[in-house]
């Protein structure tokens, strides 16, 4: 039940704040990368969790694509199981949530944040 009122309220949010996105926009979805140009760099395992109307995620999927760096994106509006995972074992609320490398969990973004976290796994490698 708690799914079903979040998603309401998440839907609702969205008519509000952008009715033209809602009706259909199309979602970045997964990185389009052209294999290519991949940077050198090699980058951990991505996994952008987010809903299609969100600024932040937008920024995020856009920064990822722009800069090469694969990602997977799960939009938790549509996808029950991500939904599941961001809630429980994510303990979040809002979007986006970063998961790198399915060990370091960012809430929020920047490329700042991002490339800093990116670092550190590297570090450790």
């Amino acid at each position: 039940m708690k799914k079903i009122t979040m998603l309401a309220l998440i839907l609702a949010a969205s008519l509000a704040a952008a009715p033209g996105q809602a009706a259909g926009v199309p979602d970045a979805g997964q990185s389009k990368i052209d294999a290519k140009a991949v940077k050198q760099q090699s980058y951990p395992k991505v996994v952008l969790y987010s809903v299609a109307w969100c600024p932040h995620c937008k920024d995020a999927k856009e920064y990822f694509t722009k800069n090469n760096i694969p990602f997977i994106n799960k939009d938790v509006e549509i996808d029950d199981k991500a939904m599941d995972e961001l809630t429980k074992k994510y303990k979040s609320q809002g979007v986006p949530v970063i998961v790198l490398d399915d060990t370091k969990v960012l809430k929020g973004f920047s490329p700042e944040m991002f490339e800093k976290a990116v670092k550190e796994i590297q570090s450790k490698k």
